[in-house]
């Protein structure tokens, strides 16, 4: 049998178990989905619910046909191992078989990847709790969809399902997410920092210890309530967005906030997203290696904008799967580098669109590096730092960012 058809096989044979599963214990199910932040956002609501249930949370990214059943067959943390499957499998019987303790809540990411696969994980899985995150006008993952439309009305498949006894979370300042309150007969509730949103964030800063930035911070407003939020090394208002997400779950679950608060202190945003680590020659590096969409991108950069340092150095990567939009992404992102950043260096094809644009908006030619890999941007990146530079590292998980962020940190 080739490998194809045992990877067929063992999707099928996940998938039922997981069914099985679900209908034996009957754990509550909160759902994340959107194209930047659902892993954030899922560490965060885990954050806060672990102290009041017992909750598993998916690890990592899986997110998947494979990952999401595996979450629900049992708390794996990695897929490896000459004999995993077979463990796996065998464990989940043993559980349909005898009555073992299960947890309470599961918290699941929803991937799509392409058109069909939400439909495919709530076939499994059908949540309780539905958090959207956001979408951005350009989604990560569109090379695959018709368009950006296309890509926001799978996600609001998770919506769509949602019983008119639960909630609907929505990104209240994402009007694409907002928008799918309509397609829901739950009970909405919204977070942001605009005004309407139910659950506001308001005051945000960043923290800093000594010259070392130490973490984000501002206060939730719930009703006419508020509560400080301190988030420590955690740094950008995604992080926000998803504190403030998590804390519309615990709200539903009926925490306070005060509880809220406590609960979010113990909240570490997930490697390569959004860490700030300390780098060679007393620099710091704002590790965001983990994707990159062209909102999350966007983000990271304005996420610099307040923080002083001697230079700002921004290693960008490709942005991929984004079909026709790729050059229009890159080049857009490019706008936003004059001014920001003193230095700019490129890894991959894609992103000289970065810097073309960045010239075009009037960056010195000589300030920008271009790179095909991230084995070759890394030994020319640590030559390039300065004592007290700041350094945003990002890029889709593809290009390896990661090697450059390895090789320029502290050891």
């Amino acid at each position: 049998m080739n490998k194809q058809k045992l990877q067929q096989y063992l999707q099928i044979t996940l998938r039922q178990l997981a069914i099985w599963i679900i209908w034996k214990y009957q754990p509550g199910i909160i759902g994340v989905t959107g194209s930047v932040g659902k892993t954030s956002t899922k560490e965060a609501i885990y954050a806060v619910l672990k102290k009041h249930r017992n909750t598993r949370k998916s690890s990592g990214n899986f997110n998947n046909e494979i990952g999401l059943p595996l979450t629900i067959l049992g708390d794996w943390q990695e897929i490896g191992g000459r004999f995993f499957w077979p463990k796996v499998i065998a464990m989940s019987l043993l559980r349909l078989i005898f009555r073992m303790k299960y947890p309470e809540l599961l918290v699941l990411e929803y991937a799509a990847d392409k058109p069909g696969d939400i439909k495919y994980l709530l076939d499994i899985a059908r949540p309780q709790i539905g958090v959207v995150t956001t979408i951005g006008d350009i989604p990560v993952h569109v090379e695959f969809y018709s368009g950006p439309e296309a890509v926001a009305r799978e996600k609001s498949k998770i919506i769509e399902a949602l019983p008119s006894t639960s909630f609907a979370i929505l990104n209240y300042d994402d009007e694409v997410v907002l928008d799918m309150k309509e397609r829901t007969r739950a009970h909405i509730m919204t977070f942001g920092f605009n005004d309407g949103a139910q659950v506001q964030m308001i005051n945000y800063e960043i923290r800093m210890d000594g010259e070392k930035p130490a973490g984000i911070g501002f206060k939730l407003n719930y009703g006419g309530s508020f509560v400080p939020i301190r988030l420590d090394g955690c740094f950008g208002k995604a992080q926000a967005y998803a504190a403030a997400a998590a804390a519309s779950v615990g709200i539903a679950f009926g925490l306070n906030l005060v509880k809220i608060s406590e609960a979010l202190l113990e909240y570490s945003t997930p490697a390569g997203r959004g860490k700030i680590i300390s780098g060679i020659k007393h620099s710091y590096i704002l590790d965001d290696t983990y994707n990159a969409s062209p909102l999350s991108v966007e983000a990271a950069i304005h996420t610099m904008e307040d923080w002083k340092a001697k230079r700002k150095v921004a290693v960008l990567g490709d942005m991929l799967e984004l079909g026709k939009y790729t050059i229009e992404a890159h080049e857009g992102i490019g706008k936003f580098i004059p001014g920001n950043f003193d230095i700019l260096v490129t890894v991959g094809s894609r992103a000289k669109f970065i810097g073309e644009s960045a010239i075009a908006e009037g960056m010195n030619s000589k300030n920008i590096y271009n790179f095909d890999t991230a084995e070759e941007a890394a030994p020319e990146v640590q030559k390039l730092i300065r004592k007290g530079d700041l350094i945003l590292v990002k890029g889709s998980h593809g290009v390896r960012l990661d090697k450059v962020v390895e090789e320029i940190k502290e050891v």
